[in-house]
């Protein structure tokens, strides 16, 4: 009788089979298990069980009848005041703020964690919420009857066409999308794709890693963004630039070879040529 060892899958396993197929992409439940790098135990199904306990409070304080407005109403009450949701404005570039489950529970976040349980509850709320890429601050927009309502998930304000214009302007102004450059409004308020959202809690990990040096942590977000998006070979570059700096030169070579077989006429590929170069000369034949 042969005898078989079942594995259990790792984090990264378990991480690639919710983000493989764009239809059914568990965004919530991939965003819960990114905090699996820093706390391999955490029971992600519990954390969406916590969820699911808030929005059927806030269910069931919703009248069957209650129209669309009054539907948001009663979410920002629930939200913002009663639950008390908002931005960590003390310290806003803390690691755990872009873990759900740590802002499940301080109840304090960054633009877009805190817009991933408002749009999950929102949900429950028979509303239809989006997340938007706006340059520099994550929002959320809902469309309602009138017309769209955007909010800013770390006050919970709702931005006027003006409010949003005068917030656009520095980045306008950074990207020379003014006079005969200028770019409507509506183009920077377009849905984000579930991927981008979760690329983007990625990236923010990412830069929080790379400015503190902290070359194993940012190496396991890499993992993941290399999951998510396996056609952006800029990320391969950066993981294999990762794992240059911890010393696994073979798996660097491959990565940053791979780059430059999809990326050769970057403006960056001569100086990784010579990258590849050097690490091609530390690895050691196998005998």
């Amino acid at each position: 009788m042969n005898s078989m060892r079942l594995h259990a899958p790792s984090a990264l396993d378990y991480f690639a089979s919710l983000v493989g197929e764009d239809e059914g992409f568990a965004l919530l439940e991939a965003a819960i298990s990114i905090a699996q790098d820093e706390e391999p135990d955490l029971d992600v199904q519990q954390v969406l069980m916590q969820v699911d306990t808030l929005a059927l409070r806030l269910r069931q304080r919703i009248p069957a009848d209650a129209a669309p407005l009054q539907r948001l109403r009663l979410l920002n009450r629930y939200f913002f005041q009663e639950l008390g949701f908002g931005g960590n404005v003390n310290n806003y570039y803390d690691v755990r703020n872009s873990y759900v489950h740590e802002v499940l529970q301080t109840r304090h976040g960054i633009p877009i964690t805190l817009a991933l349980l408002y749009m999950e509850l929102a949900q429950h709320a028979g509303l239809t919420a989006r997340g938007v890429s706006f340059p520099g601050h994550f929002l959320v927009k809902l469309r309602l009857p009138r017309g769209e309502v955007v909010i800013d998930p770390f006050n919970g304000m709702s931005l006027s066409r003006e409010e949003l214009e005068e917030r656009l302007g520095p980045y306008r102004e950074r990207r020379g999308l003014v006079g005969d450059f200028d770019v409507p409004l509506g183009l920077f308020l377009q849905s984000a794709a579930p991927r981008d959202i979760l690329a983007r809690v990625l990236r923010n990990l990412k830069e929080i890693h790379r400015s503190a040096e902290d070359f194993s942590r940012l190496l396991d977000v890499q993992q993941r963004l290399v999951i998510l998006l396996p056609q952006a070979w800029e990320e391969r570059r950066d993981r294999g630039l990762v794992l240059a700096e911890l010393g696994a030169d073979e798996l660097a070579a491959q990565d940053l070879q791979a780059y430059l077989e999809h990326c050769g006429s970057a403006d960056d590929a001569p100086a990784l040529v010579l990258r590849l170069a050097e690490l091609r000369k530390g690895i050691r034949p196998l005998h």
